[in-house]
């Protein structure tokens, strides 16, 4: 399993390399000014940060209790990627909504779409990250 320094450096990097992306990109889907974006984005990304944390410390635990291992097949990924993303849509709706003085459902289907494009962000960020830091467990064929 990995280390708290491992998970916290995980984390960090995963939320700097998508506020770089996602601000500019949001700013210009939405045609809402970049600070608004902003301010949306490292708000999103402080309690996604705590989100991820704690979502995939659990998420190991489980794997490990449940499978032995916390190796992630490309199931196992998607199914991470997708039960993450909807715990942080629960959370961060009526952020948006609040912030932005837009409606609910139009929060939500901003925050759907920078969902999908998290989706996909967190699945390569994720695989890449495993092969970049790999973890000894993983050396070891499954049993």
């Amino acid at each position: 399993m990995r280390s708290t320094s491992d998970r916290i450096r995980h984390a960090i990097s995963f939320e700097i390399l998508a506020l770089l992306l996602v601000t500019p990109l949001g700013a210009w889907v939405f045609s809402l000014p970049i600070t608004d974006i902003g301010v949306v984005s490292i708000a999103s990304a402080t309690i996604a940060m705590l989100w991820n944390y704690i979502y995939n410390l659990g998420f190991d635990h489980a794997m490990q209790r449940f499978a032995g291992t916390t190796y992630k097949t490309v199931p196992i990924r998607v199914l991470h990627a997708v039960l993450f993303e909807a715990g942080i849509l629960i959370v961060l709706a009526p952020f948006i909504a609040w912030y932005l003085g837009v409606g609910l459902w139009h929060a939500i289907v901003m925050d759907v779409s920078f969902s999908l494009f998290y989706l996909v962000y967190a699945f390569v960020f994720n695989w890449s990250y495993d092969r970049l830091f790999p973890i000894p467990e993983w050396q070891q064929p499954a049993s």
